[in-house]
Formats: structure tokens, C-alpha cells, sequence
């Protein structure tokens, strides 16, 4: 079976995933059965087939099972969408589509990608000023002590979503240029492996900007994100481990500082420590977070069974409709809607929705392996990590490993900015994966000749 067949058979159960999900639903809420799940479900693999036959055509030889292990996810977060307010889930599908058009866009406008390292320092530069637009005044929106929205009217948008491409793109074209330099150049001191400065000064200056930018409108989730795909395509292109080490030792240290100099990251590290008695604002949050995954169990409620929404308000000043107010568990489509999965669908369903992740990393990886260039392993190993490194990070706070964040669930948490960021990062390992599995065409007999020792 060619790549594409396969493709196209694994989208067929993310369309029953999605018709079973809102049946399910419908059931809970009007204990009937209507034939609009079906609609609901034909409509969602219609742009998957559209989206597939795009594929088709101008990357036939890209993996197979990228795309619907996306759409597997974008599927999972329609269906907890719906679960929690129905007017969600049909925002969710509109930004859906609206992120398969730019997906098909990025194919289209970008036909060689190796193009983008010609672009390295202005694309960078276009994505730290997407970091500091947030503190523009008249666009700026905080939101719990942090920047992370520039509004434009009706709209709204987090441009570290965005952002995190453009310096994804830019450590990999200047390491994939250094790589030697900066892997054979590098001197021992005192057991220390240091780079040549004069090559890893011009890298540090830029992933620094962004890393202050970061700091600057206080997104410490995205900070992660960049730390750890940094750290990801420094030790790809170098194979020194020792850099590694070097990096977390700093990350530790920037991280103890930080927590006694700004104090909203302050206050996520002492509500990780101890939420049940930690004062901070927030607190509440992950309570409700813990106590709803304990509820679900190991094979959870059912779907849509878990308690989610009170009679009377939750927050009486708060005068948002539900769910950003009225719920018991605070931002249920955003920062906890894992935990909202686990309720409904217990421990396997909250394993299942890693184990996808899991997967996009595998292929992701599998990619950068089988590239045939450079700059081609190291795009897709920093776009794989960034991605990975961002369902970490929320899933990991959501369970209490590490402090709470607020980035978006890839795929699944409601979100414009984010589902259509992924989507052209979907698009770009798409792109490579096309590339690299390409066959390599047989040389022709006369170039064979040529090729002959005289």
C-alpha cells in the first residue's frame, strides 16, 4: 500500500472518533440520538480528505502518518470542546480550517525551504518583534501578571506561538552553517568544553533577545520551549553532551533568580511546591485541577459525565459566560482541558492523548534521521522538539511534575494562534519528510561511464 492509501485509511477512524465523540455527548446532554453527530462527522473528514488530497499532489512521498496523527488530536480537542460549551467547538473547527487553508499556503508559497536559511537574521528579528508587540500599549492585553496576546480589534493572537518557528528556523540554518566550528574549534578548560565566542557569540546574541523578550512579557512557558529546543539543536549539530549540561546548570541557576525577581514566576513556583497552602492567585486552579483527575480514575466518568459546571457562578465578579466563568475547574478549554480528558476518560484516556504526542515526536525525529542535508535534520529535530517540549510543558503542569504554565495543548486546547502556528509547523515537517523519502533517481548510463576511473 502506497503512502498516501495509508494516509487516507487513518483518517477514516479519526472521522468515526470525532462522529462517535459528539454522539456520545448528545446522549449525556438530551438522551437522544440525533443525526447531526453524523453531519458533525462528515463535515471534519471532508477537509481531512481535502487536506489529504492537497497532500497528494504536491508531496507524494511525505510521511504518512503525520498529518492524521494531527488530526487525531484536533479531533480529541472538538470533541472535549463540544463536551464543555458547543459555540467552542465550532470556533475550534472554523480556526481548523482556517489552519489547513495556511497549511496548503505554507506548501504553496515556501516550494523550497532551503530558501529560509538565506532569510535566517530577518526572520529571527520578524520573530522578536512579535515577542515585544505584546507590550505595545494599545495592543498589549495582560492576562494573570503576563503578556502573551496582541489584540487587533475583534482579534487576538499569541505571537510566541508564532515566534517559536522563527527562531526554530534561524538555529537551525546558523548551527547547521557552525556545526564544525563550533564541535571541532570548541577548547577544554578546566574539563569544560567552550565554544570559539567569535562563532557562538552572533548564536547567543539572537536566542538571547528572544529568551529576554520571553522573560520581558513574563511567558515562562514559551521560555521553556525555546531553552529546550535550543539546547536540542545545539547538542544535534555538535554531538557534545557537555553543552547540555552547561545549559541546564545556567537554566537552573536563571531559573532560581528569576523566581525572586519576578513575581508571578514566584508565585507558580510556590503553588507547584505546595498548592494546598500556598496564598498566591492561582492556587485554586491547580486544586480543582488534581481533585478532577482523581475523580476520573483510571477509566474516568464517561464522556461528558464529570462535574464541570455549577449551578451558580464560580466566580461571581467574573461576568464572562461559561466556561470563563460558572466552572469548577478554571480555564477548562485552555490551560486544563487535559485535565478535563482525564475526568471524562480516566488515566488511559489521559495516556492515550501522550502516547499521540508521543508518536508526532517519533516521526518527527524520524524525519530528521532519514533528511538528506544539514539544515533539513536540524529544522525538523528543533520543530519536533518545540512541539514536544510544548505538550510537556502544559501536561506537566496540569499533573503537577513541573509549574503551571499557560501554552496551549497543541491541537486540543481552544486556541486560534496556536492550532494554526502547528499547522504551518505541520506543514514545514511535511515539506522535509517529502524531500527525504523522495527516491533518489538512477544516474544515466553515459553519467555512470563518466563516473569511471580513466
Amino acid at each position: 500500500m502506497s503512502a498516501r492509501n495509508r494516509e487516507l485509511l487513518a483518517l477514516i477512524p479519526v472521522a468515526l472518533l470525532v462522529t462517535g465523540g459528539f454522539t456520545a455527548v448528545f446522549i449525556v446532554e438530551s438522551s437522544k440520538i440525533g443525526d447531526l453527530s453524523l453531519i458533525y462527522g462528515g463535515y471534519f473528514l471532508a477537509v481531512c480528505l481535502a487536506v489529504h488530497l492537497f497532500i497528494r499532489a504536491r508531496l507524494p512521498y511525505a510521511d504518512p502518518y503525520l498529518f492524521p496523527l494531527c488530526a487525531l488530536l484536533a479531533a480529541i480537542g472538538l470533541v472535549m470542546l463540544f463536551r464543555i460549551n458547543d459555540s467552542l467547538a465550532l470556533k475550534q473547527a472554523s480556526i481548523f480550517v482556517a489552519g489547513a487553508v495556511l497549511l496548503a499556503l505554507t506548501i504553496l508559497l515556501v516550494r523550497d525551504y532551503h530558501a529560509l536559511e538565506r532569510y535566517r537574521y530577518l526572520i529571527a528579528t520578524a520573530g522578536i518583534l512579535l515577542l515585544l508587540a505584546t507590550r505595545v500599549p494599545g495592543l498589549r492585553a495582560p492576562v494573570n501578571g503576563a503578556y502573551l496576546n496582541i489584540n487587533l480589534g475583534p482579534l487576538s493572537f499569541q505571537p510566541a506561538e508564532v515566534s517559536k518557528i522563527c527562531i526554530v528556523i534561524f538555529l537551525a540554518s546558523y548551527l547547521h552553517e557552525k556545526r564544525e566550528l563550533l564541535a571541532v574549534a570548541a577548547r577544554r578548560v578546566a574539563g569544560l568544553t567552550i565554544p570559539p565566542l567569535k562563532h557562538f557569540g552572533p548564536l547567543l546574541v539572537v536566542w538571547g533577545a528572544s529568551m529576554l523578550m520571553l522573560f520581558y512579557i513574563a511567558d515562562v512557558g514559551s521560555s521553556v520551549m525555546f531553552f529546550g529546543a535550543f539546547l536540542a539543536l545545539l547538542y544535534v549539530a555538535t554531538a557534545r553532551f557537555s553543552y547540555v549540561v552547561a545549559g541546564l546548570a545556567l537554566f537552573f541557576v536563571g531559573a532560581v533568580l528569576m523566581e525572586h525577581l519576578i513575581p508571578h514566576i514566584g508565585d507558580r513556583v510556590d503553588i507547584w511546591l505546595d498548592p494546598w497552602h500556598s496564598k498566591a492567585v492561582g492556587a485554586g486552579q491547580i486544586q480543582q485541577s488534581l481533585f478532577a483527575q482523581a475523580d476520573g480514575g483510571l477509566f474516568g466518568q464517561g464522556l461528558g459525565e464529570s462535574l464541570l459546571k455549577l449551578p451558580g457562578p464560580f466566580a461571581p465578579h467574573c461576568a464572562q459566560p461559561f466556561p470563563d466563568c460558572g466552572s469548577i475547574l478554571p480555564a477548562p478549554h485552555t490551560d486544563e482541558i487535559y485535565a478535563v480528558i482525564v475526568s471524562d476518560l480516566g488515566v488511559f484516556g489521559g495516556a492515550g492523548v501522550v502516547a499521540v504526542y508521543a508518536l508526532i515526536a517519533a516521526r518527527g525525529l524520524k524525519i530528521a534521521v532519514m533528511a538528506r542535508d544539514g539544515f533539513s535534520k536540524l529544522l525538523a529535530a528543533g520543530l519536533t522538539a518545540v512541539f514536544a517540549l510544548q505538550a510537556v510543558v502544559i501536561i506537566g503542569g496540569v499533573v503537577r511534575f513541573i509549574p503551571l504554565t499557560g501554552v496551549t495543548l497543541p491541537f486540543v486546547s481552544f486556541g486560534g494562534s496556536s492550532v494554526i502556528a502547528n499547522m504551518i509547523l505541520l506543514g514545514l515537517l511535511l515539506m522535509i519528510s517529502n524531500d527525504a523519502r523522495r527516491p533518489r533517481q538512477a544516474p544515466e548510463p553515459d553519467q555512470e561511464l563518466e563516473a569511471l576511473p580513466a
